[in-house]
């Protein structure tokens, strides 16, 4: 039971094509959207930006991770440094008085005993008169100085 109208078509040709116009304009709408979206040069270049901005922030955070665990190893190798340091040290500290005083037993038994009781008087006299064998030190130091420098300008002459 198709009714014919104007033109020779029916209701249902009428309706159909009302729905084809339908569903091209929608279609119509959402590619002008599309196209819209594409032609916002500001809106693609907030993206941009945004990405860009959390590329650097991510990779300042690892730059810092690195940086704290470098840190952490510079830290590390300078506590285990020290503490070599610091043993070696003292090996080589206990060796020379070992050695020392292996030297001074040896000049101990080497040296006749009036020598040693003659340098440790001289010893006892030197420590209770130090303000006099200080200022004779001096003058010798004071005359040997003065005499290289005299000597010296000779030389040039």
């Amino acid at each position: 039971m198709n009714h014919r109208t104007q033109g020779g078509r029916t209701a249902n040709d009428l309706g159909e094509l009302r729905e084809q116009a339908e569903h091209t304009r929608d279609e119509l709408g959402r590619t002008v959207e599309a196209l819209a979206a594409k032609a916002d040069v500001k809106a693609q270049a907030e993206e941009k930006v945004a990405a860009a901005r959390e590329k650097a922030a991510v990779a300042a955070e690892r730059a810092k991770e690195k940086a704290v665990v470098a840190a952490d190893l510079v830290k590390e190798k300078t506590a285990v440094a020290t503490e070599q340091a610091k043993e070696k040290a003292a090996v080589a500290t206990e060796q020379v008085k070992e050695k020392t005083a292996a030297a001074t037993d040896l000049v101990k038994e080497k040296t006749p005993d009036p020598v040693l009781e003659k340098a440790e008087a001289v010893a006892q006299k030197a420590k209770a008169n130090r303000t006099p064998l200080v200022a004779a030190t001096a003058a010798l130091a004071g005359f040997l100085l003065v005499r290289r420098i005299v000597r010296g300008h000779r030389g040039r002459r």
